[in-house]
């Protein structure tokens, strides 16, 4: 089934939307993450999308203490990413009760983390986000470019195991100006494992489009914050 995943993106300790993942760019600072996430989840989420950027963007997961209270407040599903570089650090977060972990650009650097990761854990444990810009995969919260393609990198994370592919489409993210949904279409007809799929959401129509490429959800943040649509409304396309 087809979900709608609301995004709680963490910067210094608030739920922020930044334009481009880029620092400095916050269109929305909110000071109380768990409250948004009881917002979401009283608006009826199924799934709860939590991304620490201050791990992505500086190694260090500053959010943890938040995170973990969002796990333990709500009994719903929920993933986890950024800064996430080790297996220890996976083992941490399903420790206490996280039911995916996204790796990016671990994942990237050393693909065999991702065999031995769903090997210990579980393929469905594992999703590993592949973010393109210009088509080709960043890495270290989207600063620096590699030489490949989600397409390739798709392939070669699922024959090591990976259960699912976050995919997001830099050049779409945070503008709100609309959703390109052909690389996420390419992706998803290269590979057999689910695509989740993120990046320029702005209106419903574009949650269709997405929809319509197959990909298995659509993780939606800034659309949701400035009010361009409820949830609710959003989580009525899931059985459209």
């Amino acid at each position: 089934m087809f979900k709608i995943i609301p995004a709680i993106d963490l910067k210094d300790s608030k739920c922020v939307s930044l334009i481009q993942g880029i620092p400095g760019t916050e269109r929305v600072s909110l000071d109380n993450p768990i409250g948004i996430a009881a917002r979401w989840v009283e608006e009826g989420a199924s799934v709860l999308h939590l991304i620490d950027l201050d791990g992505a963007i500086e190694g260090r997961r500053l959010n943890s203490p938040i995170i973990e209270s969002i796990v333990k407040e709500f009994d719903i599903e929920i993933q986890v990413g950024g800064g996430i570089r080790s297996k220890d650090d996976v083992e941490k977060l399903i420790k206490i009760g996280v039911d995916r972990v996204i790796l990016g650009t671990a994942a990237v650097k050393n693909p065999l983390l991702v065999e031995e990761l769903t090997t210990e854990f579980g393929s469905e444990r594992i999703i590993v986000a592949l973010d393109s810009k210009d088509g080709k995969v960043t890495t270290h919260g989207w600063a620096k470019q590699s030489a490949f393609s989600a397409v390739e990198l798709g392939r070669k994370f699922e024959k090591l195991g990976a259960g699912s592919i976050l995919f997001t489409d830099i050049n779409t993210e945070g503008l709100l100006k609309g959703v390109n949904p052909k690389p996420t279409q390419e992706l998803v007809l290269a590979l057999g494992i689910p695509v989740i799929a993120s990046g320029g959401i702005t209106t419903l129509k574009d949650i269709v489009a997405i929809k319509r490429t197959g990909a298995k959800g659509i993780v939606v943040g800034a659309a949701l914050y400035v009010g361009n649509f409820t949830l609710r409304e959003a989580l009525e396309l899931e059985e459209f």
